[in-house]
């Protein structure tokens, strides 16, 4: 693992890090204590690591089963053609649309990497019926059914 991101952080700074990306819900005090830091210090340093980009959120986790968004879909995506505006069409297209969680430009069989999120396999049949092979550029989907959920969302390891 390259060092350089190491260089700007010191031990307090990285474990600011590691305990919020562990537990974004605690409070400075909380967060002060587990760094052995008073709290004004932790929070001029969680500040100062907000400003520079290390942190970019701080978010909760919705279990996708409790909103009725219980199947993961992840789909591979081919453009018919491999050009900067073709990229950037279907870039523009799919940020709009908020069934869509991630969305990756690859290298490999796929040019897109997507991950949505449906209620059912139907829910899904009409995304792509009505989104999906709409999309501009598109030539070729793939579709992958998740049926176990082994590790999402891992923490960073640092």
């Amino acid at each position: 693992m390259e060092d350089s991101f190491m260089d700007d952080l010191d031990r307090i700074d990285i474990g600011i890090l590691r305990h919020l990306q562990a537990n974004g819900r605690l409070t400075n005090a909380e967060l002060a204590k587990a760094v052995n830091v008073s709290p004004a210090t932790c929070h001029r340093r969680t500040h100062a690591l907000f400003e520079a980009g290390h942190i970019f959120r701080v978010t909760g986790q919705v279990n996708p089963a409790s909103v009725d968004l219980g199947t993961l879909v992840m789909v591979g995506v081919v453009l018919d053609r491999s050009t900067p505006e073709s990229f950037a069409a279907f870039e523009e297209a799919v940020s709009g649309m908020k069934e869509l969680l991630d969305c990756h430009l690859v290298a490999g069989d796929f040019d897109y990497l997507l991950k949505i999120r449906a209620r059912d396999m139907n829910d899904f049949n009409v995304m792509h019926t009505k989104m999906l092979i709409a999309l501009p550029g598109v030539r070729q989907i793939r579709t992958f059914f998740v049926l176990k959920e082994v590790k999402e969302n891992a923490p960073l390891a640092f």
